[in-house]
Formats: C-alpha cells, sequence, structure tokens
C-alpha cells in the first residue's frame, strides 16, 4: 500500500467516531423492530429487553384483523392513508413548485408582500391555525370528505420557501434562451426548472411525506366517519387502549402488541423514503448554501 494512501491515525479515529455515534443512532431502529415481533410476556417482561428473544407474527395478525368498533377493517384505513398521502404529495409538490417557480423568476406587483406573508406564516406553529382551518374546513362544508385532508397541506410555506431558494441559484439567462427558441412557460417549468431542482423536490417530497403520512389531526377534527380515517388515526387508537382508557385489562395487553406492530408500520414507509431520496437530501443540503 503506497504511503499516501494509508490510513492515518487521526483519520481512522474519526472514522472510528463516526461509526460509534451511526451505530448509536441506529439503537432506537433496531429496537423498533425488534419491540414490534415480541410476544406478550416479552412485552411485559421487566427489565425490558431489547432484543427479542422468541419472534412472532401474532401482533401483525391481531392488527391486520382486529376491527374497529364500526367494525372498519385495517386494509381500509391503510388504503386511506395511501392514496391520501399519494395524493396530497403530488398536489403540494405541484402547487408549489408553481408558486415557488413564478415567485423566483417573474416579477409583478405586491410579489414582496406575498415573500413576507410566506416568511411571517413560518413563525406560527400549526397549533396556532387550528381553530382558524376548522372555521374554513366547516364553512366549506369539507367534513367527512377527502378533501379535508387535501385542502389543509396544499399552503405549504415550507416547501415554496425551499423551492424558491433552490431556484433562484437557476441563471435567468438559461430560462430566457429557452424562451427565445420559442420554449412554452409551461416546457421552461416542466423540462428545464424542474429537473435542476430535482434534489430541493425530492427533500420537499419526503417533508411532505412525513408530515402527512403521521398526521391524526385531519381524523381526529374533521372526518367523524370511521370509514374515512387513516392508518395514523387507527395507531393512536391503539395507544389510547394501550394506556386504559375505557377498555378492559384483556384489550390494554393485546393494544401493547398492536400498538408494537402498528408503529413500525408507520416508520417503515418514513425509512424506505428517506433511503430512497437519501442522495438528493444530501445534494441539497451541500447546495443549499451555494449562490
Amino acid at each position: 500500500m503506497k504511503a499516501g494512501r494509508r490510513l492515518r491515525p487521526g483519520i481512522a479515529a474519526i472514522h472510528l467516531f463516526l461509526a460509534s455515534t451511526g451505530l448509536f443512532l441506529a439503537l432506537p431502529i433496531v429496537y423498533l423492530f425488534n419491540h414490534a415481533f415480541k410476544p406478550l410476556n416479552e412485552l411485559y417482561l421487566y427489565p425490558p429487553t431489547f432484543f427479542v428473544r422468541q419472534p412472532t407474527l401474532r401482533n401483525f395478525e391481531m392488527l391486520f384483523f382486529n376491527l374497529s368498533t364500526n367494525l372498519v377493517p385495517f386494509s381500509r384505513y391503510f388504503f386511506n392513508s395511501v392514496a391520501i398521502t399519494a395524493a396530497v404529495g403530488f398536489l403540494v409538490l405541484l402547487v408549489s413548485a408553481m408558486a415557488a417557480f413564478i415567485l423566483s423568476k417573474f416579477r409583478f406587483h405586491l410579489k414582496g408582500f406575498i415573500m413576507a406573508m410566506i416568511m411571517l406564516s413560518l413563525m406560527f406553529a400549526a397549533e396556532t391555525v387550528g381553530i382558524p382551518r376548522y372555521l374554513i374546513i366547516s364553512g366549506l362544508g369539507l367534513t367527512d370528505t377527502y378533501l379535508a385532508y387535501v385542502l389543509p397541506f396544499l399552503a405549504s410555506p415550507v416547501i415554496v420557501f425551499l423551492l424558491k431558494q433552490f431556484m433562484d441559484q437557476v441563471p435567468a439567462e438559461l430560462l430566457e434562451a429557452a424562451v427565445i427558441d420559442g420554449a412554452p412557460i409551461t416546457a421552461v417549468f416542466s423540462r428545464i426548472m424542474v429537473p435542476l431542482v430535482a434534489p430541493a423536490i425530492a427533500t420537499s417530497a419526503i417533508l411532505t411525506f412525513q408530515a402527512v403520512w403521521g398526521d391524526v389531526s385531519v381524523s381526529a377534527l374533521y372526518v367523524h366517519d370511521e370509514s374515512m380515517k387513516t392508518l395514523a388515526y387507527y395507531v393512536s387508537t391503539l395507544s389510547l387502549a394501550a394506556i386504559g382508557q375505557g377498555t378492559s385489562a384483556v384489550q390494554n395487553i393485546a393494544g401493547q402488541g398492536m400498538l408494537a406492530a402498528g408503529g413500525l408500520l408507520l416508520f417503515v414507509p418514513n425509512l424506505i423514503m428517506f433511503l430512497f431520496f437519501q442522495r438528493y437530501v444530501i445534494e441539497t443540503m451541500v447546495n443549499s448554501g451555494i449562490k
């Protein structure tokens, strides 16, 4: 091995530290996977065990075939979550990307005011707009409809701001050259701008997916029909059963196993999304400060 390729002690120590840190940060994920496959007797062991001793699929069987009080099957909750997340994700990215494109590359009246409102909205927590949002949804008659899931997420100032900051880095001359060559604005947006900001769009997709997939507020506040509620809401009801609110002791015990399995099912799609778009997320963080 050449001297220039030898791993110096300082570099080796850094690699060892980073590897140890990565393994330490992965412990919650390992525990979550092990916890979901524990039988009931291991779930209640004291002191609790980190690794499962006798893996079982019983928790998932109980989760899949357990019926709510309204006899809504698990598959219905899962279908609602997948359909709503896909629809909201597509529409949020489309609307936010178009809004960011207009704000970044066009001049018009009230542009400064709109950007100021977007910046101001970033200061408010979601809980502060809960009552106005409820009044709007109720006033429009959207309760117990799938639009109640879509409409609150369409206005996403975080995604608009992120995409605009990336679009600002795209030279205006590149877009002007395409327009001079006869390309319509829609083609400039879809064929030039979108590919150039693909890392930011991928990052926005992850943020949107996490927000929608794990959201329970819409199902709890705006939707009363049990067959239209989401998987995240169903798992939250299992957590109530696990802590014993209005249920029998037998249901509390069963709720712990189903809660462990449901928590894993909610986590795995987020993990898959992150692993799939990891390269784009890293590229987004690297280029976020480059002008």
